[in-house]
């Protein structure tokens, strides 16, 4: 992995998304091929950063994500390695055929950086919310797909986009995320899960603004003496299947949670491993619920959906109550 590091006394200067813009100066310096594309978002979106040092390698298309996802594809045949930056409502949704058919239909070496995911910009209303995301984005062949959990994660997930071939999505929110690492020096890999915190009562499996929230909540659970797991899944595709498999065999109870629709999103993917593992478990999935949001701040549209750290701990408390099975002999049960 290039050698780029960060620490605590940046994420006091920096939002999320401006980890992005400063990773994406230092691989611009480094690699002439990187080039930025924006639709009238940059100063949003901070791959803006790109233009002062490299203002002959930023390319601003205007309110038209379809031809900057197309110009994208075409840059990359080119050789050069494109970073596309724009909405996450309008990256997933309005220039979808785009990233598709010319992307990833193509496998073509474009990385694009979905801002204001989820509902990290709650208070402009439906028209920019983004629970879909993750769902739509998972099902396009060749993708993979990033949900970091804060800047420090922004910036290896970025650097692994770079030094990996083939269509990215990378989704992160619109401002400041509760810090969970300290630097970028912790073991981050492309489609390895980071498990934070001990357990073998429950597994609560997170991904991006969540992750600071299970690991809250995990806490909180020490106090009723139940011991829980955290996940961070930062890479929802390709899925870290052998410790979600772990999960289920220490834990036998697993809480998925994040910032999307609770279908289609990690829930989901989580669910469609334990299903093909053929061993049951109990498992809650907590985010969104199959509606569009109402409006207001981000911490309060989680705690009116259940997905907050009071969420999860009630959740957690809830399925500690359900009866399994004492014996842990899987080799007895007919699936």
């Amino acid at each position: 992995m290039a050698n780029l590091n960060y620490t605590m006394l940046d994420a006091e200067k920096m939002s999320t998304a401006e980890y992005y813009g400063k990773v994406l100066c230092d691989l611009a310096a480094k690699d002439p091929r990187v080039v930025g594309l924006s639709a009238d978002l940059a100063k949003s979106t901070k791959i803006g950063a790109l233009a002062k040092d490299f203002p002959d390698r930023i390319f601003n298309f205007g309110i038209a994500e379809q031809n900057m996802f197309g110009a994208a594809a075409g840059m990359a045949e080119a050789g050069l390695i494109p970073f596309t930056s724009t909405f996450a409502v309008f990256a997933s949704m309005r220039a979808l055929d785009q990233f598709h058919t010319d992307i990833c239909y193509q496998n073509m070496n474009v990385k694009v950086i979905a801002t204001h995911a989820g509902l990290s910009f709650g208070q402009a209303g439906s028209t920019h919310h983004c629970t879909e995301d993750i769902g739509i984005m998972r099902t396009m062949a060749n993708c993979r797909v990033i949900v970091p959990a804060d800047g420090m994660e922004t910036a290896n997930a970025v650097i692994a986009a770079y030094e990996n071939d083939g269509p990215f999505y990378i989704r992160i929110n619109r401002g400041y995320d509760m810090p969970v690492y300290r630097d970028t020096d912790y073991g981050f890999e492309l489609g390895k899960a980071v498990q934070l915190a001990e357990g073998t009562d429950l597994t609560i499996i997170a991904c991006g603004a969540c992750v600071a929230r299970a690991l809250a909540a995990a806490k909180e659970l020490e106090s009723d003496g139940i011991r829980a797991r955290v996940l961070n899944m930062h890479t929802i595709k390709p899925i870290d299947k052998e410790a979600i498999e772990k999960a289920v065999i220490d834990t036998k109870r697993i809480i998925t949670v994040e910032d999307h629709n609770i279908i289609g999103g990690l829930g989901s993917a989580v669910a469609e491993t334990v299903t093909e593992f053929g061993k049951a478990c109990v498992m809650r999935k907590l985010g969104v619920p199959d509606t569009f949001s109402i409006i207001g701040l981000h911490e309060d549209l989680m705690s009116e959906y259940g997905y907050d750290s009071n969420g999860i701990v009630k959740t957690a408390r809830e399925i500690m109550n359900v009866t399994i099975e004492e014996d842990d002999d899987w080799d007895d049960d007919d699936f």
